[in-house]
């Protein structure tokens, strides 16, 4: 039986969330020998590879060369490829992985001011409630900051106000080509751009040290930059982001059961009461309603 269009697109995002949730797993873990500069310029560059050699094998190469794709490529990988991916690797170096999965969720208010507010579209009285929820997650989460101030949890959530612009370009990029050419150039001119920034600011880390990371790197740079991003992109192409963002929600708990498990740090109490009123507040402002 044909799946239709929207379960595609469910079943693209469950998928790309699950190797999404161990995301700030393997970027912890590849922080014990290189800065977050590397990590994201070496994972960056495998993803590029990654799917080079799938444009290669789909004989794609031609639509790199489609140039208001490329200028709507080149912007979303400015907003997600360079400052929202830096961000994000930055706050995991200041911050627990349960805290930047949670703050993450955040997006789904962004997208809402980007989408209603600043485009002035009509907004429901549930999507207003549906914001106050995931703010007041967000609030609930940055408490314990409050005597120990943590510099990850205002990064990432600096991250999450830029990535609804960078979604914005995928979604116009991905009607004029495939996703691979997409992602192709978000990984090699990301970490082109990353590369040049950790050598500027005398960050880059030592070959040695890479080598030593290399297979975190090589898993964060295919399966979760590479695999993972390419069905969140399919996902987006088949229903609407903030749809996606409320399906996303399952992923902190995803990622603190991984952190629990791999290092040893069960969910504090201000993680586990944040997570409801953000999971109940998604869910109100991706709700779909009829304009009366």
């Amino acid at each position: 039986m044909k799946l239709s269009v929207q379960r595609q697109g469910e079943l693209y995002l469950i998928a790309g969330i699950l190797l999404w949730s161990i995301f700030p797993i393997f970027t912890q873990l590849s922080y014990s020998a290189v800065s977050p500069y590397s990590s994201l310029a070496v994972s960056s560059l495998f993803s590029a590879l990654f799917f080079a050699v799938i444009l290669t094998i789909r004989h794609r190469w031609r639509e790199v060369l489609n140039i208001k794709a490329l200028r709507y490529t080149l912007y979303s990988t400015f907003f997600v490829g360079i400052i929202y991916y830096l961000l994000y690797f930055l706050s995991l170096r200041y911050s627990s992985a349960g805290n930047v999965s949670i703050l993450a969720l955040s997006e789904a208010f962004f997208s809402f001011l980007l989408f209603h507010v600043w485009k002035k579209e009509y907004i429901p009285k549930e999507h207003i409630y549906g914001a106050a929820f995931i703010l007041l997650g967000a609030v609930i989460v940055l408490v314990p900051s409050i005597t120990l101030f943590h510099i990850g949890d205002l990064l990432i959530l600096l991250g999450a106000a830029i990535v609804p612009f960078g979604n914005l370009f995928v979604q116009k990029a991905r009607k004029l080509v495939n996703t691979e050419t997409i992602m192709f150039v978000r990984g090699f001119v990301g970490s082109c751009s990353i590369f040049i920034l950790s050598f500027l600011f005398h960050a880059a880390s030592p070959l040695p040290q890479v080598l030593h990371s290399l297979s975190y790197l090589i898993t964060n740079g295919v399966f979760i930059l590479g695999l993972s991003t390419m069905l969140w992109v399919e996902g987006i192409h088949r229903i609407p982001v903030t749809k996606a963002n409320a399906l996303s929600s399952l992923g902190p708990l995803i990622t603190l059961l991984f952190a629990w498990v791999i290092f040893k740090t069960s969910p504090t109490s201000w993680q586990l009461i944040s997570f409801i009123p953000m999971f109940i507040g998604v869910l109100l402002i991706s709700k779909k309603i009829s304009k009366t």
